[in-house]
């Protein structure tokens, strides 16, 4: 069993951050919420020093009288009711408002979770499980705000109640305060003792619920698989091996928790039996002037004293939980956003009767790249799509590279075919060609400028891509489809619809383009969930394609009636084609074969064939695939 550090450890700032939340946002509320807490705090102090004066003035005067009038009493009565009255409207009134100030801190930190996530790289989604950031923004965010809501108030008005009564006790009987804070002490070590073992299992039970949520996630998602290849005992296992962790985190942060309100309770009534018993003592002896009346009202600060300590106690459990769930938001807020230097711009262009680019804000079919210059001048260099990679090294975890001095151009219109074993090196040129990762070492020149002078956005509108693994969003065909290009007409996203050949199976369905997708397209078989992602790429229409695996979930017979489209969408354009489907690629202008990150042939169709290297072995069916090419030279 793991076992967690004894000591929590926070960062000192994720307290005053919380706070600042709270206080930058709904600083009237806040204020508001502490008067009233200090309202409720003084009428529960009041309520037990007017008792004192209950039974001295009011009540005592009346025993052994043949005809007591009570008027007097009834009053006083009543005045214990309206101090008591006040005390609840305030909590009430303090309640509502960090209910609203609770919902409002978890929108807001929510938002900025959302916002900040829109900005990170790629590679942090490559490197943290899916489930663990949901888990994020639901059960670290929950607890959040629980403890802004319920702990926050309760735990102020516990301090503010302690030293009011603290006050009112030195006032009533020092002697007896003195006796109640050898108590309190006694009640702090014990509470220590147990706070500081559940601490350090609620944190791990936070980590270890984003574990498991990480691992459903995984396992949802990979449900065929798991069918597919009868892993469901071995998917059960490792499910128990985590809930198991997460069981045992969790019952032994709550069995320490659920412990420390019964062990307090205890001593709080072992506190008042000791302060009852030496009230009496002192009354009887005659010492520190002590009455009836002061007596009870001790017993009753005695209790409104320990009772706080108690709440304090428990909320520490929730406030630790809370403060393990804010640093992990914190730590996804605080992410280094992906960085992007780039200050060169893609816009619409048009030519003047100067024959000279300028920007326009109509969409002509011509593209530029827009340059600022340091003396306040533009210039404009209209998009071609040349791309050249200047040996150009890369490693994802910068200890193995990936890529070794990798050369190669595509010049405008040209299509440019990609092919070689998994894990070759393929898919990672077209990510560094979308900037998803930056290269360690080389250039990368579009149209003759350094990538990394473009704006990523702006680079990114300037290319199509069409993935292997595509993803459908909960909405209609239609706007699935306008995804590519958010202001597309209707009657372009039919003709880009009709390009990809995905027309023909759209009007088949219940509503047609109107027919509201779910679950990632989960009704539509994989081929037509890769037509839409064609077709969404084919109403963005941008100068440079990159087809990765585009065609690979889609079978022959469909492939031959969407060449024609792939091809109409190619025209024009430079494409860069990531391929193991070889017949896909012979038209291309050069196919390079790439092994273990590095080029190793290039050439037309014709030309590999005629070399008879790695190409013409994949072609002729000495391997029918770069996988099993891949499997027989390991």
């Amino acid at each position: 069993m793991e076992r967690p550090n004894e000591k929590s450890q926070f960062n000192k700032g994720t307290v005053s951050r919380l706070l600042r939340y709270v206080t930058s946002t709904y600083k009237l509320r806040f204020s508001i919420v502490l008067l009233f807490i200090l309202i409720s705090a003084a009428a529960g102090v009041a309520g037990s020093l007017f008792l004192q004066i209950l039974i001295d003035d009011y009540i005592a005067p009346l025993m052994g009288v043949e005809n007591p009038v009570f008027t007097s009493l009834i009053y006083a009565i009543g005045m214990m009711g309206i101090i008591y009255l006040s005390g609840v409207i305030s909590t009430y009134v303090y309640n509502r408002q960090m209910v609203v100030i609770g919902q409002g801190v978890q929108k807001r930190i929510r938002d900025e979770m959302f916002t900040g996530m829109q900005k990170l790289p790629i590679r942090y989604f490559d490197t943290n499980s899916y489930g663990d950031i949901m888990s994020r923004y639901t059960n670290d965010i929950d607890t959040l705000r629980q403890m802004i809501s319920q702990s926050i108030p309760a735990l102020f008005s516990s301090l503010l109640t302690i030293v009011l009564v603290f006050c009112a006790m030195v006032y009533t009987s020092i002697p007896l305060t003195i006796l109640v804070l050898l108590m309190v002490f006694l009640m702090l070590k014990v509470t220590g003792m147990i706070a500081g073992k559940s601490g350090a299992y609620f944190v791990k039970q936070q980590k270890d619920i984003g574990s498991v949520n990480g691992y459903i996630e995984e396992m949802i998602n990979g449900q065929k698989i798991v069918k597919a290849f009868c892993y469901e005992e071995e998917s059960k296992r490792g499910f128990d091996e985590k809930n198991e962790q997460l069981f045992d985190s969790g019952k032994n942060a709550n069995k320490y928790a659920n412990v420390m309100m019964p062990v307090m309770g205890n001593l709080s009534n072992l506190a008042y039996v000791i302060v009852a018993i030496a009230g009496g003592a002192l009354a009887i002896s005659g010492i520190g002037g002590l009455t009836l009346g002061a007596i009870a009202s001790f017993l009753q600060l005695t209790k409104s004293f320990s009772q706080p300590i108690g709440q304090i106690s428990q909320q520490i459990n929730s406030v630790v939980a809370a403060l393990a769930g804010a640093e992990r938001i914190f730590a996804l807020m605080d992410e280094q956003p992906e960085q992007d230097k780039g200050y060169v711009t893609l816009v619409n262009a048009v030519y003047d009767e100067h024959d000279e680019l300028r920007e326009t804000t109509a969409r002509t079919g011509i593209w530029a790249w827009k340059h600022p210059h340091g003396d306040g001048k533009l210039t404009f260099t209209e998009v071609k799509g040349d791309i050249v990679f200047d040996d150009v090294d890369f490693s994802y975890d910068g200890e193995k590279t990936v890529l070794h001095n990798v050369s190669l151009f595509a010049k405008p219109g040209q299509k440019i075919a990609f092919v070689g074993a998994t894990g070759a090196g393929k898919t990672t040129i077209s990510n560094l060609l979308n900037r998803f990762y930056d290269i360690a070492d080389g250039k990368i020149r579009y149209d003759g400028i350094n990538i990394n002078k473009i704006k990523k956005s702006d680079l990114r509108r300037s290319l199509g891509i069409v993935l292997q693994d595509t993803h459908l969003f909960t909405d209609t065909v239609m706007n699935n489809i306008r995804y590519g290009k958010l202001d597309a007409t209707d009657e372009e996203v039919v003709a880009a619809a009709k390009l990809a050949g995905a027309d023909g199976f759209i009007t088949r369905l219940p509503d047609g383009y109107d027919t509201v997708l779910s679950g990632d397209g989960s009704g539509l078989s994989q081929g037509q969930r890769q037509l839409l992602s064609i077709a969404r790429a084919a109403v963005a229409d941008p100068p440079v394609m990159i087809l990765d695996e585009a065609t690979s979930s889609i079978d022959t017979r469909t492939e031959k009636l969407v060449q024609k489209g792939m091809d109409a969408l190619m025209d024009g354009r430079t494409v860069l084609v990531i391929a193991h489907r070889l017949s896909t690629i012979q038209n291309s202008e050069a196919i390079m074969v790439l092994d273990n990150g590095r080029i190793i042939e290039r050439g037309s169709h014709d030309d590999l064939i005629e070399q008879k290297g790695r190409y013409y072995q994949l072609y002729t069916g000495a391997f029918e695939s770069a996988d099993e090419y891949a499997e027989t030279s390991a």
